[in-house]
Order: C-alpha cells, then structure tokens, then sequence
C-alpha cells in the first residue's frame, strides 16, 4: 500500500530529495538504511504495529467499562461515569510523569517495555471482579511508562530534512486506530455474548501482543540516550526551557481539554445513548451496542488516505494549512456532529432514533478528529527541545488527562438534562475550543518559523 506523502512534497518537476528513494545510504540514530516499508522507515511500522495491540487493548477495555460497571457491579450511572472519567484521566496523567523518567533515567526502549509489561498485567487483573479498581490503578500506571515513550520515538527515525516526517503522525494514526476498530469488535463481543471478563481477558491478550512485536523488533529502532546519560558523559546537557514555547503549548492544551470536554463523551454518555435512544434494528437482527464503536477507528482507516492525498496537493500548490487552523477546523466539525445528535435526539422525543443517524454522527466526527488529534499530537512532537521528547509528548497526553477528567464530570450532567440539550451543550464546548485555537495561530506560527531557523 502506498501512502500518500510518501514522496517528497516539493511538488512536481523538482528534483527529488536523496530520502524519496527506497533506500537511504545513510543510517539514521543507529538504524541502518534498510528499503522502507509502505513508504516509511521500518521503524514506523514496528511502533504502530505495538501501539495498535496497546489500543486494541485500551478499546476493548473501554468498551465494555461503563456497561460492566451500571449492569455487572450495578453502579448509578452517575458514578459509573465519574468513575470512567476519572481512569481515563489517571491513564492520561500518569505520562507526565514517565515521560520525565524515560527522558532522564529508563531511555524510551525500557519505559516502553516495563509500561507494557505492567498494563498486560493490569488488563488480565481486570478479569477477576474483587480486583476491579486495583486493575484500573495498575493499567494506568503502566500506561504512564508506555504512551510518552512510544510516539516520541517516530522523529528519529528520519534524518533532518526528510519529507515523510511530516506525514509520519497521519501514518501512525491509521495503525493504531485498526486496534480500536477490531476491538470492540472481539472484546465487545466477547463481553456481551459470553461475559465480562472473557472481554478483558481478550484486552490482556492485545497487550501482550503488542509488546511481544515492539522486543521482536528492536533492531529497526532508533539508539537514543537519556538526558542524564549525555551529562554524565559529558557531551552536552540540557537546554534550557523556552518559557514562550511553554507558554504556546500551555493554551493549546487548554483548548484540547475544553474539547476533550466533548470528545470523550463518545465512550461515555454517546455510548449510553446508543444502548436505550437508539433503533439498532436491522432487519430481524440487533446491532450490538459496543459494534458501533468500531465506526469510528473504521472510518479513521477509510478517510485518512483521501485527506493526507488533498493536504498533499494543497502543500504542493502552497496553500497548506497551519496546524492551529485545521485543528480549529476539526473541533468546529466535531461540534457540527453533535449539533447533528442534539436534533435527532429532541425530534425522537421519548422514542428512538434510527442507527443510521448514529453511523452519520461518526463520519462527521471522525472528519474532525482527523483534523485536530494527529495534528495535535504532532505539533507537541515537532516543537519538542532536543532530549525532551518523551516529556513534550507527555505534555499532550497531560491536555488528554485534563480533558478527561472534564469529560467525566460533564458526563454526570447526563441524567439532570434532555438527550437534545445535553448534545448541544457538547456542541457548545467544541465550538469554544474551535475559536480558542483560532486566536493562537499567530503565535504557534511564529515559534515554528523560530524553530526552523535553527
């Protein structure tokens, strides 16, 4: 399969750069040139690969957590979702943390397999009911370790200059979202149709997976070295913070979090609304309640090639976006989503909306999130300071902890609301996030432009 931005983006008739080739001469961080893998370093592939089986396991998990807690442990709903929302965000805070520690002391290599190796335990733990919150601790522990240490690996894989980077995120979004599309799928399933805990066992049998390909293929990884190993080596030490550029990044992971306000009900109060608001009737045959959560890393799959093909050709014709704007843009099409529910919703009154309403709401939804998530995640990691790459990647995942724990508490106003003014309350929160990350274009172009001419 080729990947669109698989080329150089310098536009037809120039000459192509010494990276566009199959194979570059010369090795990158350690990593000797070897021929690409659907147009990307070897290295890419092994890192989706591991993050894929890592989401295929947070997914499953997530699927099944809210259902598990209101119908297995009988929990209100109220605190079955500040319950979700609050181990969503522990699993988002703990990466600031590890971050820090991969930076400094484990290296990215060991954070990433220790993370793995304790989250694999937890999500096992998850399959034996008395263990229920020492389970969630456990994963979000683990996850602290594994998140920041895994993306912050992509940028060395690529010499400076190469033109793929910038396509790199797009790439290893895709992956990872065919772990949330089979997910639901397999541990949903197996949680509905022959019980909980076969669903969690499934998620711990991900987990390994995914850590069992990242060990397999280490050889295609970049050698990299903790910031405390460089001092004591005497070669260099660390920079000093920029307090602008943590500043700049510090309001847009204000904006994200008013967002994830919003997104994160997808799993929470949407997935609620689904099981009791929606018609899932096809023919003589129920759709299951947890299959509609594979709409959305489904559609990430299917939408993402045509979107990188048209950002393609708009760099190449010089009118590409900036990152602020088209995350801006992505948050105003999330919002247009939920706009879509708030009408569904108060039009069905107290009956249900039929499932097709449903599949549209996550077509408009994923068109966003592509827009902003990959966007996002890759501005953290272009802006980073040299050996604070897992830290500034752990930064973003921060704004991922503030937002879902905000999530959580706007998920308890479920009950207190009608479904119609509950989305558009959600329709609300996006739109403001949408003009905040508008206002901070300028400044991020300025330190970007600042960055590059270093």
């Amino acid at each position: 399969m080729a990947w669109p931005g698989a080329t150089s983006a310098c536009g037809a008739g120039k000459a192509r750069t010494r990276y566009d080739r199959p194979r570059d001469i010369r090795p990158v961080n350690g990593v000797r040139a070897e021929r690409s893998w659907f147009g990307q370093p070897p290295g890419l592939t092994i890192l989706f690969l591991t993050n894929m089986w890592e989401q295929f396991s947070y997914f499953g998990m997530r699927a099944l957590l809210v259902y598990y807690m209101t119908r297995q442990l009988m929990l209100g709903q109220g605190q079955a979702s500040f319950v979700y929302g609050a181990y969503t965000a522990c699993a988002y805070f703990t990466p600031i943390v590890g971050g820090v520690v991969a930076d400094r002391w484990l290296g990215k290599r060991r954070a990433v397999t220790i993370g793995a190796s304790i989250m694999a335990a937890g999500h096992f733990m998850m399959a034996f009911e008395p263990l229920f919150y020492v389970a969630l601790a456990t994963i979000a522990l683990g996850n602290g370790l594994f998140l920041p240490s895994l993306p912050s690996q992509i940028n060395d894989l690529y010499a400076p200059g190469d033109p793929r980077r910038g396509w790199a995120y797009n790439v290893y979004y895709v992956g990872i979202n065919i772990g949330g599309f089979l997910a639901p799928l397999i541990c949903g399933t197996l949680g509905e149709v022959y019980g909980w805990h076969y669903g969690f066992g499934a998620a711990g049998i991900g987990m390994f997976a995914g850590l069992t390909i990242y060990l397999l293929g280490h050889r295609h990884l970049p050698v990299e070295h903790t910031a405390s190993a460089i001092v004591d080596d005497g070669r260099a030490s660390p920079p000093a913070n920029n307090r602008q550029l943590w500043l700049v990044l510090a309001a847009v992971g204000l904006c994200v979090t008013i967002f994830r306000g919003a997104y994160e009900q997808v799993g929470n109060t949407v997935a609620l609304w689904a099981g009791s608001g929606v018609d899932r009737g096809l023919g003589s045959v129920t759709i299951p309640m947890t299959w509609f959560q594979s709409l959305n890393p489904l559609l990430v799959m299917l939408l993402t090639p045509p979107l990188l093909a048209l950002w393609q050709r708009r760099a190449n014709a010089g009118r590409d976006t900036a990152p602020a704007r088209r995350m801006a843009q992505g948050a105003l099409l999330v919002g247009l989503a939920y706009v879509l529910l708030a009408l569904v919703a108060w039009q069905a009154g107290e009956g249900q909306a039929g499932w097709l309403w449903l599949a549209l709401f996550f077509l408009i939804f994923t068109i966003g999130e592509l827009f902003i998530l990959p966007s996002g995640l890759g501005l953290f990691a272009r802006l980073a300071p040299p050996r604070l790459g897992a830290t500034t990647v752990a930064a973003w995942y921060l704004t991922i902890f503030a937002g879902s724990l905000s999530a959580g508490l706007v998920g308890t106003l479920w009950s207190h609301m009608t479904h119609g003014s509950y989305f558009a309350l959600l329709a609300m929160l996006a739109a403001l996030a949408a003009v905040l990350l508008r206002l901070l274009d300028p400044a991020i172009r300025r330190i970007d432009r600042n960055n590059n001419d270093k």
